[in-house]
């Protein structure tokens, strides 16, 4: 249930998962007005609480006003509930492809059988051509290797912190052009941290803060337990070798007055070697009115107007900063008090200072925002915290350089669907947003043709990231609902980890796109061979010639393309368009020149068997011919894998090694050898053994393609570099 708050005691709420507030709500009674007619934020109303969110400190009574759906987390739900995935781009690409091919074979099968049944060549023959270019014309590995490939990049990805929880999401990834991402704890630690302090004694203003919270220390660094806040000030206390446990058993306390929203202070009184001393933190300002005296070089001397000014001038600052100022002071007692109330104790007391703390962000995250806009990937922040604290951490991190492209969710949701999508662009942070303002960003972008990946951890994250074309959740501080939710989760829940998987999801695509160019451009030479063939009257190959080429000599080297390392200017290169075909980038123009090149070599290395078994040139069918066919087919499909490694780079020069595609090459040759060699599997294919020298003009003939596909890839080089595009 939600609940309006009628009584509150210090009551302070955990709202993260709800909000995305980063530290916890200080809950209070008073109504709440609308500012300009806006409703107030889910983060700013102070006077409810909330299904899903954990009182953190004190206590509160509350009368329930909303149940189930409709609840703020029903809200949420229902959302849920209506969200839709759409198809990956790659889903989309290859199912485009799956119909080409269709109607390609279909096509040919049909001339083919056509042309010979007007040639009165016997129905089963012409049915068993049209067989053999249908056998040629499909790529039977390539559903093989696309999962296969995607799913290696599944255990690259875990191995970096990226759980890929739906298979395609791999390859959604590296198109990525929009990466909406929450800012605590994904690109700040999670951790408040006291960065800044002012005062002319830090080690009293620590032992004051310590001794004048409730947190207790942890097992490791940084590891204190308890409010956000008050954890911060031990663990900086511990920075000065200030320890929690050793400070209470040497000052015990022996009085307080605890927290409240009202005076925005907290007092404790200690046994200090006999002494009574008190100590006060809370707002500098409410503080400063409550001090006498200030602490200067080991002294206490009376408080001016101008000391004042100058502590309010240096506390802007830090709140300039977006840095959570808190203030401490002392007291020292000649007995002990009377009461331990708050009108008894702060008064007349003496300053010591202040400090300044934030949830400093991941030293990691820095490089991966440049890496991002090198990338093209613009990065935008979105998250439940106050806006001054959202730049300050963009402008730090290099996300924002214009604050007036930081709106909150009351000024998103004064706009109307057509305004937002003439502004969406101009926008990098979202402050104080609610659930549905993440949904409405995410199908702006879509709408626009992104590809947008969103994180999230909060149960209000979750029907954005069911929306966004990549789910990210986070698996530490994740919710249930949102990793069930999400493509893929985050082990760190670090920004960094999203750009590593982004370049993950680059190199899978450009392998498969290798591996698709490599099967098709070989099935394109096969086709051809035999289409050629057929119409000159004779065989050249056969189907159980081209099963064993596709499903041996084509798939393992495939696959070994598909593990091929990134190239060196892979996160240097623009996002490339959703709308993007399978054959954009010249794609189909090398598939094309490639597969008519490796034919010509077959039906080259045909004649040269042909005369070499019969001593003259003529079109008729050969035994020897067939085989040398098989084995320059073979040869050049092992040597064009080798091509593939990059699609415009040369192969001769890469520093890096593939030892998979060598190993692939290697025992594709030796599998193509015995078939051919071996006497009952040569008799079994229909092959007769070719001399030592037959096999060496096949493969060699084979072995040109390789060379003539590198010297076109130079002048292709070329023309990029005139037309000033990056290798």
């Amino acid at each position: 249930a939600d609940a309006r708050v009628i009584e509150a005691a210090s009551l302070k709420v955990e709202e993260a998962a709800l909000t995305g507030e980063s530290v916890p709500v200080t809950k209070q009674t008073e109504p709440l007005k609308e500012e300009n007619g806006r409703a107030v934020p889910l983060g700013d109303r102070s006077n409810m609480v909330y299904m899903g969110s954990t009182v953190a400190y004190g206590r509160g009574k509350a009368v329930i006003t909303q149940t189930g759906m409709q609840t703020e987390m029903g809200k949420i739900a229902d959302a849920l509930d209506k969200a839709e995935k759409s198809q990956t781009p790659l889903q989309i690409k290859l199912s485009q492809l799956s119909k080409t091919l269709t109607y390609l074979v279909v096509g040919i099968c049909a001339v083919i059988f056509a042309v010979g049944v007007l040639r009165h060549e016997p129905v089963l023959d012409s049915f068993m051509v049209a067989v053999s270019l249908a056998v040629a014309a499909i790529p039977e590995g390539l559903a093989a290797v696309v999962t296969i490939v995607l799913s290696i990049g599944v255990i690259r990805m875990s191995k970096r912190s990226a759980i890929i929880r739906k298979l395609t999401a791999v390859e959604t990834l590296g198109c990525a052009q929009i990466i909406c991402s929450d800012k605590t704890g994904t690109l700040t630690q999670n951790r408040m941290t006291v960065t800044d302090t002012w005062t002319d004694d830090p080690i009293l203003l620590a032992k004051a803060m310590a001794l004048c919270s409730d947190a207790k220390r942890g097992l490791g660094m940084h590891s204190a337990e308890g409010e956000p806040t008050e954890a911060a000030l031990v663990n900086h206390a511990h920075d000065l070798r200030l320890y929690k446990d050793e400070l209470d058993e040497k000052f015990p306390r022996i009085g307080e007055a605890p927290f409240d929203s009202g005076r925005k202070m907290m007092s404790t009184v200690h046994n200090e070697n006999g002494r009574t001393v008190q100590y006060t933190k809370g707002a500098t300002e409410m503080l400063l009115e409550r001090c006498s005296g200030y602490w200067y070089e080991g002294k206490i001397l009376p408080i001016t107007e101008e000391y004042k000014e100058n502590v309010r001038r240096h506390a802007k600052e830090f709140a300039d900063r977006a840095l959570r100022v808190l203030g401490a002071a002392f007291r020292p007692w000649d007995g002990v008090p009377a009461d331990y109330e708050a009108e008894t104790l702060e008064h007349d007391l003496v300053f010591i200072g202040f400090l300044g703390m934030i949830d400093p962000c991941r030293p990691e995250v820095y490089g991966a925002i440049r890496e991002c806009r090198e990338a093209g990937i613009r990065p935008i922040m979105i998250t439940g915290d106050h806006i001054d604290t959202a730049v300050a951490i963009a402008r730090d991190l290099g996300i924002l350089t214009d604050d007036t492209r930081a709106i909150t969710g009351s000024q998103l949701s004064e706009m109307s669907d057509e305004e937002f999508a003439d502004r969406v662009e101009n926008i990098y942070v979202y402050a104080r947003v609610q659930p549905e303002h993440k949904t409405r960003i995410v199908n702006a972008w879509r709408a626009k043709g992104k590809i947008t990946a969103m994180t999230g951890d909060g149960v209000n994250d979750a029907p954005s990231i069911k929306s966004a074309d990549i789910g990210i959740g986070m698996g530490i501080t994740g919710t249930d609902v949102t990793k069930n939710v999400a493509d893929m989760v985050l082990t760190d829940d670090n920004f960094a980890t999203i750009v590593n998987a982004v370049e993950e999801g680059r190199r899978i695509y450009d392998n498969i796109r290798k591996a698709i160019q490599f099967l098709l451009g070989s099935n394109l030479a096969e086709v051809l061979a035999i289409f050629t063939a057929t119409l000159l009257g004779f065989t050249i190959l056969k189907a159980p010639h081209l099963l064993f080429i596709n499903l041996v000599t084509d798939c393992f080297p495939a696959l070994a393309l598909g593990m091929e390392k990134a190239e060196g200017n892979i996160m240097r290169r623009r996002p490339r368009p959703a709308k993007d075909g399978i054959f954009a980038g010249g794609m189909g123009f090398d598939i094309a020149y490639q597969g008519v090149l490796i034919s010509a070599l077959v039906l080259a290395a045909y004649f040269v068997g042909h005369y070499i078994e019969t001593g003259v040139w003529t079109i008729t069918d050969s035994a020897d011919g067939t085989t040398m066919a098989f084995l320059t087919m073979s040869m050049a499909e092992i040597c064009h894998s080798f091509n593939m490694r990059s699609l415009r780079g040369c192969i001769f020069t890469m520093g890096t090694k593939n030892k998979a595609l060598t190993w692939a090459a290697l025992g594709s040759i030796a599998a193509t050898t015995l078939v051919c060699e071996v006497p009952f599997l040569a008799e079994a294919f229909g092959f007769t053994p070719v001399s030592f020298v037959e096999y060496v003009i096949a493969m060699g003939i084979g072995m040109l393609g390789m060379v003539i596909v590198e010297i076109v890839k130079t002048f292709q080089r070329r023309a990029m570099r005139k037309r000033g595009e990056i290798l």
